[in-house]
């Protein structure tokens, strides 16, 4: 569906079943130099077990108006502001990566909106190598296939996938591909610049699930650490699961492992 925020179109995925504002909403949010389809497998199976399911292209990114925030408080806040504008007064937030830090924003702003929290992929602080955010600027085909080389397992680089036949690499490099110029930049700069995770942590008063992939060379379990202390010492709590032979594109690698996890966190 399409919908209007700050007079500009934003496109939302709803999982293939109308939004209903009545069920437990869940909001999915995409990474870096990505779209709402990352979470095609999780957002169709949520949406047909009982969930509102809300995955938006944040703004300037797939279908969505407008260029992309600067920061991810600036992203927060934008999606605060659509939770608004849909009508939902309390969400489950769901994020991968950079979507991970938005959604840690956005539940220590307003948390009394957020009744859970699921972090994929997720590290705090978030740096990214300064190699690929000069590459995401003035050598995007480069910034590409670093991309695809550090998101992906060892059985993924070989061609394994869960769906038989598709190429998960080929599949995210035309996703990267048809971005507009400049996003992918723009976001992997937000990521490096916010350092306030941590101490967002702190304030977090939901429960969160922190998802891990095994083999995630960009947000590694061991770098997780920190954040996963930082959530459990928080009013809410957190557990965390590691994702077995996962990279760091694990929703796609292993789509019903994180499916799974995230129904079965958000029905307890």
């Amino acid at each position: 569906m399409d919908i209007l925020i700050r007079q500009q179109t934003c496109r939302i995925y709803t999982g293939g079943r109308d939004f209903d504002r009545e069920r437990p909403t869940v909001v999915l949010i995409h990474g870096a130099g990505h779209d709402h389809s990352v979470w095609n497998n999780q957002a169709r199976h949520l949406a047909h077990q009982g969930f509102g399911v809300l995955a938006p292209d944040l703004p300037g990114h797939g279908a969505s108006q407008g260029v992309p925030l600067q920061s991810i408080d600036a992203m927060a806040d934008w999606l605060l502001e659509m939770l608004d504008t849909v009508g939902v007064a309390q969400a489950s937030l769901v994020g991968h990566s950079m979507g991970s830090l938005i959604a840690l924003a956005a539940a220590a702003r307003a948390g009394e909106r957020v009744s859970a929290l699921v972090l994929v992929g997720s590290v705090a602080p978030m740096p990214v190598a300064p190699a690929l955010i000069e590459a995401a600027s003035s050598k995007p085909a480069r910034a590409h296939a670093m991309i695809n080389q550090w998101s992906y397992s060892p059985s993924a680089q070989l061609g394994a996938s869960a769906t038989p036949g598709t190429s998960l690499l080929g599949i995210n490099q035309r996703l990267m591909e048809r971005q507009a110029a400049g996003v992918l930049a723009t976001d992997l700069s937000a990521c490096n610049a916010w350092t306030d995770g941590l101490a967002r942590a702190a304030d977090i008063r939901c429960p969160t699930l922190l998802i891990s992939g095994e083999r995630d060379q960009m947000t590694p379990p061991r770098a997780v650490k920190p954040l996963y202390e930082a959530l459990v010492n928080a009013a809410g709590g957190a557990r965390m699961i590691t994702v077995a032979g996962a990279g760091h594109a694990m929703m796609a690698e292993s789509p019903d492992a994180v499916t799974n996890a995230i129904r079965g966190f958000l029905r307890t």
